[in-house]
């Protein structure tokens, strides 16, 4: 598992997106500079621009997911 991970970083960091059929697709979004708050002190500081990875869910996994909760389990 931790090969498949360090491979799914590696296409990540490299601008690829990854899919995997029926599951869903990886890539990377950018997040815009902002304005954040320190949670201890509640001072205010400046967050730069970043890249995040994202997950989207393919069809076949959302409808699975809606059965079984559509079913109680």
């Amino acid at each position: 598992m931790k090969l498949i991970i360090d491979h799914m970083a590696e296409a990540l960091a490299s601008g690829e997106r990854i899919e995997i059929r029926g599951f869903g697709s990886f890539s990377l979004h950018y997040r815009e500079p902002r304005k954040g708050r320190n949670p201890k002190t509640g001072d205010t500081v400046e967050l730069s621009g970043k890249y995040v990875p994202h997950f989207k869910p393919g069809k076949e996994l959302r409808e699975r997911v809606n059965r079984s909760l559509k079913a109680g389990f």
